[in-house]
C-alpha cells in the first residue's frame, strides 16, 4: 500500500442550528485517507457518520450549518468548502459519493442515460453520442446487463439493487481518487449486497481508488477495509486497522457493537443490545465521554472530562480513561 496520503482532515467540526443554537454533528474529528486505501467509518444511526461525509463534500444545507476546521486537504491543496465553484470541479470528478438511497438521489423525470451523459458532458471533453456510448459502457461495467435499454429507462423501473449500481456507474464515471459509500448496501437483500461488495472491490483494483465506506454493518467493514473509524456523538472514540479492531477492540462502545453481531456457532434466546440510545443532537454532553451513561464500565471521570485519544505503539487510537496513560503525545502499549 502506497503511504501517501490522499486525503487529510484535521479538527473538522460541523454544526447545525437547532431553535437558533448550533450543536456540533461533527466534533473535532482529524483522520486521514491514503492512496489505494479503504477506511471505514462505523457507528450507530446518529453518531455523524454522514454529516463527516457531506462536510467533506461541502454538501451540508447552506445557512443552517456551519464548517470549522484547520484544513482539509486532498491530493496536497486544501479544499475550499466554501467555495462552490472549485468544488463543483471536484465533486463528482476527483471526489465522488454513492449516496445512501438511490431512489431519493436519482432525479426521477430523467432517464438513466440522461443522467449519467450530464456527468461526463460536465467533467469531460465528450460529444453528446460520446457521452451516451459511454453511459452504456459504464452500466455494463457494474453488471447491468440489457444497457442500451436501461439508459432510456427512468429511475421507478429499476429494482433496488439495479438503482444502487447505476448510482455506483455515475460515481466512477469520471475514474475518481477518492470515492465515499455511504451505506451503500442498506435496504438490499443479502444476495445483492454481496454482489455490489464485489463490484467496489474489482473497481478500486482497477482505478487504484480510495474508498471511505460508512457503514453500521461490521460485516461490510470485515469485508472491504483496511483501516476503521469508530464514531460516537460525533467523535472518533476508535480507530484502528481492521484485524486488530475485531480482536482487540479496547472502548467498550466498539466492544458492544461486535458483541452484537450474531455468532453462527452460538446459540442465544437474546441477542446482545447496548443499553440506551444515540443521544439526539442536541442532548449531546460536551463534557466527559459522550458514551458515558451507557457504558457498563464509566466511573465518575467519565463524566466531568473529556477523553482524547491516545495512540498506543501499534498505532491503534482509543479516547477511553480505561487506556489512557498520557496526554503528552507518548505512545502507550493498548
Amino acid at each position: 500500500m502506497n503511504d501517501k496520503s490522499l486525503l487529510e482532515v484535521k479538527n473538522l467540526e460541523s454544526s447545525f442550528e437547532i431553535n437558533g443554537r448550533y450543536y456540533n454533528a461533527v466534533d473535532n474529528v482529524t483522520f486521514e485517507v491514503k492512496q489505494k486505501q479503504v477506511v471505514g467509518i462505523v457507528g450507530e444511526s446518529g453518531c455523524g457518520k454522514s454529516a463527516l461525509s457531506l462536510s467533506i463534500m461541502g454538501l451540508l444545507p447552506k445557512g443552517k450549518s456551519k464548517i470549522k476546521k484547520e484544513y482539509i486537504l486532498f491530493q496536497g491543496s486544501d479544499l475550499h468548502i466554501e467555495n462552490d465553484q472549485e468544488m463543483q470541479k471536484i465533486r463528482g470528478n476527483k471526489i465522488s459519493m454513492i449516496f445512501q438511497e438511490p431512489m431519493t438521489s436519482l432525479n426521477p423525470t430523467l432517464t438513466i442515460g440522461y443522467q449519467l451523459q450530464e456527468i461526463l458532458l460536465h467533467h469531460e471533453r465528450f460529444s453528446k453520442v460520446e457521452a451516451m456510448r459511454e453511459s452504456i459502457s459504464l452500466l455494463k461495467k457494474v453488471g447491468i446487463s440489457h444497457a442500451e435499454r436501461i439508459v432510456l429507462e427512468y429511475p421507478h423501473q429499476l429494482s433496488g439493487g439495479m438503482r444502487q449500481r447505476v448510482m455506483i456507474a455515475m460515481a466512477i464515471a469520471c475514474k475518481p481518487n477518492l470515492l465515499i459509500a455511504d451505506e451503500p448496501t442498506t435496504a438490499l437483500d443479502v444476495t445483492v449486497q454481496a454482489q455490489v461488495l464485489q463490484l467496489l472491490k474489482e473497481l478500486q483494483n482497477e482505478h487504484d481508488m480510495s474508498i471511505i465506506m460508512i457503514t453500521h454493518d461490521l460485516g461490510v467493514v470485515a469485508e472491504m477495509c483496511d483501516e476503521v473509524i469508530v464514531m460516537y456523538a460525533g467523535k472518533i472514540i476508535e480507530r484502528a486497522d481492521v484485524d486488530t479492531l475485531f480482536y482487540h477492540a479496547k472502548h467498550p462502545y466498539t466492544k458492544a457493537l461486535i458483541n452484537s453481531i450474531p455468532k453462527i456457532d452460538e446459540e442465544l434466546e437474546r441477542l446482545n443490545t447496548i443499553d440506551g440510545i444515540v443521544p439526539s443532537l442536541s442532548q449531546i454532553k460536551r463534557i466527559g465521554c459522550p458514551f458515558a451513561d451507557r457504558c457498563p464500565q464509566a466511573f465518575e471521570k467519565c463524566k466531568e472530562v473529556t477523553p482524547r485519544l491516545v495512540k498506543g505503539e501499534t498505532d491503534h487510537e482509543v479516547a477511553c480513561f480505561l487506556y489512557e496513560r498520557s496526554y503528552e503525545g507518548v505512545k502507550v502499549q493498548l
